[in-house]
Order: C-alpha cells, then structure tokens, then sequence
C-alpha cells in the first residue's frame, strides 16, 4: 500500500521539473535570476496543472522560507472578514526573509466585497508582500484585479507527457506499467497531472495487495471502470465491416453499462487515429507500437490489411472527422449516446 498520496510524493521541486509549462518556467527563473519580481501574479489553468506547486517553486526561488508563505483557499476563505484579516496580516514584516508570499488558491470563488477589500491592497501592496493568485475561472475574475497581475496561462499537458510521467513514476515505485494502461491512465487524467497519478495510485494499490509488480490494461480496465477494449474494438469492427445495427447495439451496451460516453468515443477515436496511420504510414509501425498492446496492434494491423484502399474504406479522415464532431458535441447532448450514434449514421449511409 502507497501510504503518501503520488501527487505529493511526485509533486516538482524545481521549474525543470514542470513538465510542459516551460513556457512559463523560462519566464519566472528568468525573473528570479534578475530579480525583477512583481508584486502580484495570477496563474490561470485547468485542475491539476502545476498552478499551486508553480507558485512554491517561484516563492522558494526568491528566498523566501516556509515561514514566510501562506497558502489560502478562496473557496473554503472567501469571505470580506477573511480578506480583511489576510490585508491585516500584509502589513507585518516577514519572520526571516525578505519577502512574505501569499498564495490565494481558487480566486474566482472570492466574493464582490472579498475583491473590493483586495483590490485596494494591490493598488499598493506593501514592498516585502507578494501575491500569487490561482483560478480555474478567469472570467470570474473582476478586470481591475487581472490589470494589477502578471498573468500566465498554464497548458493542458498531453497525453504523451502524462503517458511519460505515469511510465516513469510506476517504475520509482517498482511496478512494470506497459504502454497502454499508462496511455489509458493519462486518458483518465485528462489533462490533470493530479487525476492521473490518483488513478495510477489506485491501480499501484490494487497491484501491491495482489502481489502483482506487472500491470496490464485489462487490471486498469477493472479498477477504474474505463471502457472494455473489447468494447471499444467491437464498436470500430463494426464501422470497418460497415454493419450499422452492430454499432448501435455497441453504442447501446456502453450505455447500460453505464460507462463514460466521452471516455468511451475518446478511446475509439484514438484507435482510429492509429489504424488510419497504419494505414497511411505503415513504416511508422514500430513508433506506435509502444501505445498499443500487441493485440491491439495485430487487431488493428488486420482490419487495415482488410479496409478498402481510399475513400472506398473506412480508415481515412472522413470518418475521423465525423468522430471528432461527435465528441465535440457530446457536452451538449441531453442523451449522451446520440452523437456517436449519429456519427455512425453518418459515416455508413451517406
């Protein structure tokens, strides 16, 4: 059993250790080294994306200890007395650094008198404070906080660079994660560092109670409830075979088993993505072949060798496209099987 939580055993120590926000790792080091350091930042981005560890990285970077910074969540914080009892506690000298940072995680949650309260404390923080604000939600963040702030963005990481960290964190804890459960897991993780190392902590966990070092796609399958790659192959057998009631059957069964029908088209379109390559590109075989599991690389090897050439098949980017809208759509659907059934539809009839 995995005592300590991946995501925190894992979490970065340094700006070369951010994996895919080197864009703003090169900015604030940059900043460190000069020491042209503002008095407030605003990081923005999606859960899980190395916002809050950015924010002690760049703290420790400019000297400052733990006794000088401050982490507060908004959302359990947000109130106009917190806020004031934070602006009180800014006028006080830091305990042995030069500067004290205050770390406000969540921001967008504060309310309209929280951000007027604050408002006037960044108008003219004073010389030894520093904020590092954190938001999912830059639209709820009133324009005259955001002109204050040096703001960055920070990026989804890819599926490769999740694969790649999941890959390389299995193995510090001493487990064999092939290639395909890793990219599996980064899936799940969907663009979250913290998700994806929370499903691999579960799958790790469950490995270690059975004894069991070696982790292959079907164990992943089983504990996090992704879709069966038997399904996911069924549904991309019977769109190659053209057989229109097969897919809607598929379709079906994903449906009363209840699985994620975003995850589940996401898992087909990746598959497609790779016969289609095969296809096209048969040479780049061997640099695909770590994403798949030897049967699913013989499975899909078989379908192409079987597809009609051109347009007259199923493998080219027509049908992908008609994929990719459904999964654009699927947010907005109020039955969350129709676009894929749709797509379907669409990709054998007309």
């Amino acid at each position: 059993m995995i005592d300590l939580a991946l995501y925190r055993k894992y979490r970065p120590q340094n700006f070369e250790e951010m994996l895919g926000q080197e864009h703003i790792a090169s900015v604030l080091q940059n900043a460190i080294d000069t020491g042209k350091i503002s008095h407030s930042y605003l990081f923005v981005g999606s859960r899980g994306t190395g916002k809050t560890s950015a924010a002690r990285i760049f703290a420790h970077g400019i000297g400052v200890s733990n006794n000088d910074i401050y982490e507060i969540d908004a959302a359990s914080n947000r109130g106009v007395d917190d806020v004031r009892e934070l602006r009180d506690g800014v006028s006080t000298l830091p305990f042995d650094s030069k500067y004290k940072v205050y770390i406000l995680d969540e921001v967008h949650m504060f309310t309209k008198e929280s951000w007027n309260t604050l408002l006037k404390t960044l108008e003219e923080p004073p010389n030894h404070v520093i904020f590092i604000m954190a938001t999912t939600e830059l639209n709820k963040v009133p324009d005259t906080i955001i002109s204050r702030c040096q703001v960055f963005t920070f990026k989804k990481p890819s599926d490769l660079i999740l694969k790649n960290m999941l890959l390389s964190v299995a193995e510090k804890e001493g487990f064999e994660l092939d290639g395909g459960s890793a990219e599996l897991i980064a899936i799940l993780g969907d663009g979250s560092f913290r998700d994806a190392l929370g499903y691999l902590q579960k799958v790790l966990n469950f490995s270690d109670k059975k004894k069991n070092k070696k982790i292959n796609r079907e164990d992943v399958e089983k504990i996090t409830g992704a879709p069966k790659t038997t399904l996911v192959n069924s549904f991309i057998s019977a769109i190659a075979e053209k057989k229109l009631e097969e897919c809607i059957l598929v379709v079906r069964k994903a449906s009363e088993e209840n699985l994620d029908m975003k995850l589940f088209l996401k898992l087909i379109i990746q598959k497609f993505r790779m016969a289609i390559i095969l296809k096209s590109a048969p040479k780049l075989e061997e640099q695909m072949a770590g994403d798949l599991s030897k049967e699913d690389l013989l499975f899909l090897k078989e379908l192409v060798k079987n597809d009609a050439p051109g347009k007259a098949g199923m493998f080219h980017s027509a049908t992908l496209i008609a994929l990719l809208e459904a999964y654009q759509n699927i947010d907005k659907a109020f039955i969350s099987e129709l676009p894929l059934e749709l797509a379907s539809i669409k990709i054998l009839t007309f």
